[in-house]
């Protein structure tokens, strides 16, 4: 099995955080980038030798992130980064897609002309990204971070923070298994295109047909990336059955 990767996220430490705070900040960033990858042991010896932090606030941030379903804590056994499951991610798109379709539905009803214009924004920034990727663009994290934009857009208007906020943490757990998959790159959806009818609907204030689009892709990532786990695992089972090694 091949080593766990030995980069880090550098610790930014802004005015008025806290070593912990900096320390949960990475540690999520790198979890959800896949950094730290899934099953992996959080040795907090190792972790502080990476991340240049002591220990207690490298502990601090591994409880606050175990509250929020990243991290495994099992006691004497310390930590591990929580495992993939596809099962958990289509509860996860089921909650998501949920507080999306409400989080549109106040946001179309409630926005104005800036919102619009962010809208527009982030529209743009997303056709620029999605060209890039199915142009063959490697950098995952460009794409990321640009569709991430791009879907808050159309909800910034909603008018709840405690939607937003939840809304957010769910985004962030499937991040985790879209970066995991390797379906973005093989060009089986035209993503320009459901982004594009997406912000139409949007623009036109069209609230049913931007959340059935809107669920209609999220819905399409949960079948994609349901196949290629379903794709590497039998994959796995042939190289263990041959003798191979599984990793």
């Amino acid at each position: 099995m091949s080593a766990p990767p030995r980069t880090a996220t550098p610790l930014e430490k802004s005015d008025g955080e806290t070593l912990t705070e900096a320390a949960y900040e990475a540690l999520r960033r790198d979890i959800i980038r896949g950094v730290r990858t899934p099953g992996e042991r959080l040795r907090i010896g190792r972790l502080s030798d990476l991340y240049a932090v002591g220990p207690t606030p490298l502990r601090e941030a591994l409880q606050r992130l175990s509250a929020e379903g990243m991290v495994l804590a099992g006691g004497n056994r310390g930590f591990t980064v929580i495992a993939l499951d596809m099962e958990e991610f289509r509860d996860l798109n089921i909650a998501r897609t949920a507080l999306e379709r409400e989080a549109l539905r106040l946001s179309l009803l409630r926005g104005d002309e800036e919102w619009e214009v962010g809208v527009i924004s982030a529209a743009y920034r997303m056709r620029k990204a999605d060209a890039a990727l199915a142009g063959g663009d490697l950098d995952l994290d460009r794409w990321e971070a640009a569709n991430e934009a791009f879907h808050r857009a159309m909800v910034a208007a909603c008018g709840s923070k405690w939607l937003l906020r939840l809304r957010k943490t769910l985004h962030d757990q499937c991040e985790r298994y879209r970066r995991a998959s390797v379906y973005l790159r093989r060009g089986s959806r035209d993503l320009g295109a459901e982004h594009g009818r997406i912000v139409e609907a949007v623009l036109a204030r069209d609230v049913d047909a931007a959340a059935d689009l809107t669920e209609a892709h999220y819905a399409a990532t949960a079948e994609n990336l349901a196949a290629d786990f379903a794709l590497r695992s039998a994959s796995t089972s042939a190289a263990g059955s041959d003798g191979a090694d599984p990793a």
